[in-house]
C-alpha cells in the first residue's frame, strides 16, 4: 500500500528540523532503542554494529538511540551479547560506531540500562538484584538468548547496592561522552531496574524508595542527578513507559496523578522519551480525561518529549506532532523495515512492512542478515532492513 505523506501539498511535519534540548536534529524522526545481542562476548561493539547504526544515519534519521548498554561489570547486564560502556575496549568499539554515524550526518545517544531482576544473561556470574525479592512476571525471552521459563527471584537491594547503581550510571555516562556520543538516555522503562522501583508490585520496600509514587520514582531521579553531576550540560534524556517487556498490560495505578509526580521529578532531564504506548497511539496513550501521556509529560516537565508506538503510520505521526502530543517520534519496527524511512517520506516512496521472521531464531544482526539473503533469493530484491529487535 502506498503511504500518503503529504497533507494539502505540505511537507510531512516529521521532516522539520528540531532542537532536542541542546542537541540539534535534522528532523523529528528517531530510531528507537532496540536490543541487538550482537556484541562480542566481552561486550564490545563490532564492525557489523557500526554498519547497522550507520545505515540509519544514511537513511536520514535525525536521531539514533542505541540498544540498552550495560553500565557496570557486575549486576547490570541484561542479555548475553549485550554491549557495555564500562571497559576501554567497549569505549573504543562505540567510538567506531559514533564516528560512522557522524560521518553519515546523524546524531546518536547511548541508552544506559540496568536489567535488575529481569537479567537473563550475565557474563560476570552475578546474582540478580531488584528493589524487592519478587519474582518477575512472565518468562524469559528465547529469541533474545533466554533459556525460557521463569526468572529467578532477585536479591533485595541494599543501600550499598543503590549507591553502586548510581555510580555505574554516572561512570557510563562519562564513558559515553568519551566514546563520542551526542548524549545519553537513562533507561527507566520497560520493566528493567529503574522501572522495577517505579512499579508497585515489584517494589515492596518500606524505606524512602518504596510506598507512594514519589518514593518509587526517587531512584530514577537520583540516577538523573548523578549523571547530570558527572557530565554537566551534556544532553541527558530519560525513557519511561507504563508497559513492560514482561507485562504488556501494566498501567500506572494512579493514572494521571502518578504521571504528574513522575514527570515533575525528572525536570532536570534534557528530554523525556515515552515508550510502548501501542500502535494506535492517539487512542491508547490517553488517560481517562482525554489527555495523552506525552502531552501531559510536555506540560508538567516543560521538556521536549519523544513519542513511541505505531509511528510508522504516517497519518498518525503527523497528528501526534501537529496536535501537540510530542516533539519527536521514535520508531522501532518501522525503522527496522525501513532504515531509510525519512528519505522514503521525502520522496513519497512506499514503506516496507516489518517481518517478524527477522527475529528468528535469535534477534541478532547475523540472523537478520541470513533472513535478508533468503529474501533476496526468493524475491530478487534486497529488503530495506537487515535487522529486528525487542524494544530495550
Amino acid at each position: 500500500m502506498k503511504t500518503s505523506i503529504t497533507s494539502g501539498g505540505a511537507q510531512h511535519p516529521a521532516l522539520e528540523p528540531f532542537g532536542l534540548g541542546s542537541l540539534p536534529l535534522r528532523n523529528r524522526l528517531a530510531v528507537a532503542p532496540m536490543t541487538r545481542i550482537s556484541a562480542t562476548g566481552q561486550g564490545v561493539p563490532t564492525a557489523q554494529m557500526a554498519e547497522y547504526y550507520r545505515e540509519y544515519a544514511l537513511g536520514g534519521f535525525g536521531l539514533i538511540v542505541t540498544e540498552g548498554v550495560y553500565v557496570d561489570a557486575v549486576h547490570s547486564q541484561s542479555y548475553l551479547g549485550q554491549p557495555g560502556l564500562v571497559t576501554v575496549g567497549q569505549i573504543d568499539g562505540w567510538r567506531a560506531v559514533t564516528g560512522a554515524v557522524h560521518a553519515a550526518g546523524g546524531a546518536i545517544v547511548a541508552q544506559l540500562m540496568h536489567a535488575g531482576a529481569i537479567s537473563q544473561g550475565n557474563s560476570f556470574g552475578a546474582e540478580t538484584i531488584g528493589p524487592s525479592a519478587v519474582r518477575p512476571r512472565g518468562q524469559m525471552m528465547v529469541d533474545y538468548g533466554g533459556v525460557g521459563g521463569e526468572w529467578d527471584a532477585p536479591r533485595e537491594m541494599t543501600a550499598h547496592d543503590i549507591d553502586e547503581v548510581l555510580d555505574g550510571f554516572a561512570a557510563a555516562a562519562v564513558n559515553a561522552r568519551e566514546a563520542g556520543f551526542d548524549g545519553v538516555e537513562i533507561h527507566g522503562a520497560n520493566g528493567y531496574l529503574l522501572d522495577q522501583f517505579l512499579t508497585d508490585y515489584t517494589n515492596l520496600r518500606t524505606d524512602e524508595y518504596g510506598g507512594p509514587v514519589r518514593n518509587r520514582i526517587r531512584l530514577t531521579a537520583q540516577v538523573l542527578e548523578a549523571v547530570r553531576e558527572a557530565v554537566g550540560d551534556f544532553p541527558v534524556g530519560v525513557r519511561l513507559s507504563q508497559t513492560k517487556v514482561n507485562d504488556f498490560g501494566y498501567r500506572w495505578p494512579g493514572g494521571e496523578t502518578d504521571a504528574w509526580v513522575i514527570f515533575a521529578a525528572l525536570r532536570a532531564a534534557s528530554y523525556l522519551h515515552i515508550a510502548s504506548e501501542g500502535r494506535n497511539f492517539i487512542e491508547t496513550a490517553r488517560f481517562p480525561n482525554g489527555v495523552t501521556i506525552t502531552e501531559l509529560a510536555r506540560e508538567v516537565s516543560g521538556l521536549p518529549v519523544i513519542a513511541n508506538g505505531g509511528m510508522h503510520d504516517l497519518t498518525q505521526a503527523a497528528d501526534v506532532l501537529t496536535g501537540g502530543h510530542a516533539d519527536v517520534l521514535s520508531l522501532g519496527r518501522g525503522a527496522l523495515a525501513n532504515p531509510d524511512l525519512p528519505q522514503r517520506i521525502s520522496g513519497s516512496v512506499e514503506l516496507d512492512d516489518f517481518d517478524y521472521e527477522m527475529l528468528h531464531p535469535l534477534a541478532t544482526l547475523e540472523c537478520a542478515a541470513a533472513w535478508r539473503a533468503q529474501r533476496e533469493t526468493a524475491t530478487g530484491r534486497i529488503p530495506a532492513s537487515a535487522s529486528a529487535s525487542r524494544s530495550s
